[in-house]
């Protein structure tokens, strides 16, 4: 992930540009500005961009492209939703862009094909998990935090390493063997380390916090 602007064509990466402004304009129009007004909840929202600007600057890898971090992706829209977290992981890949940036690895050029990766793509599909577990089980605590909030973060992060190795490979970047020998396998890995850092990040703020997770709700997944 964090792909550097000459690892992609450049009518790739001009183009990722068209689809994340329509998303962002989405995004703007119907997000819960209002949930932002609270001085509380705003100070939550931006805390957790920093604290992942943090995360997503702690990354491993080999090969340009081919670098492997944690996202929080699940976490971020289980707390504020699709579109602020969409909102927010952008802002998150801006400050992270603009520290490599700094160290003169440049990925300005990029950042529209990175943002649907990383901010984008992992927020739609952590909702669309929730939706589909909540319509599928019944209302339950541990439904919530070991299937959504646990199980869900894993398959996002699993998700959006194939969607990264997909591209790399269509564009001819790197070739099938060495995505599914020397990058894939770890996503495993990865995944489970993002489940257990969201499953634990997201059962302490619902014990202690309830407020900060929105898509929380003490009368559905509390047994009375």
């Amino acid at each position: 992930m964090n792909f550097p602007d000459a690892l992609f064509p450049q009518a790739w990466a001009l183009g990722a540009f068209l689809p994340l402004l329509a998303i962002w304009a989405w995004c703007f129009a119907t997000a819960p500005w209002k949930r932002l007004t609270d001085s509380a909840q705003l100070n939550v929202w931006l805390g957790t961009i920093v604290l992942l600007v943090l995360v997503w600057s702690m990354k491993a890898g080999v090969k340009p492209g081919l670098d492997l971090h944690l996202l929080g992706a699940t976490m971020f829209t289980l707390m504020f939703g699709r579109q602020l977290a969409i909102v927010g992981l952008s802002l998150v890949l801006a400050g992270v862009t603009a520290n490599n940036s700094l160290q003169g690895n440049d990925a300005w050029l990029a950042y529209g094909l990175n943002a649907l990766v990383l901010a984008v793509f992992p927020p739609l599909l952590a909702d669309a998990i929730r939706r589909g577990v909540e319509r599928a089980l019944p209302d339950h605590f541990f439904t919530y935090v070991f299937v959504i909030a646990f199980f869900g973060a894993a398959a996002t992060v699993m998700a959006t390493g194939l969607l990264a190795s997909a591209l790399l490979w269509l564009a001819g970047v790197y070739p099938a063997p060495t995505l599914l020998d020397d990058y894939l396998p770890y996503y495993l890995l990865l995944g489970f380390a993002e489940a257990w850092l969201n499953g634990a990040m997201i059962t302490l703020m619902v014990v202690y916090a309830p407020h900060w997770v929105g898509s929380f709700d003490d009368r559905r997944h509390l047994p009375h």
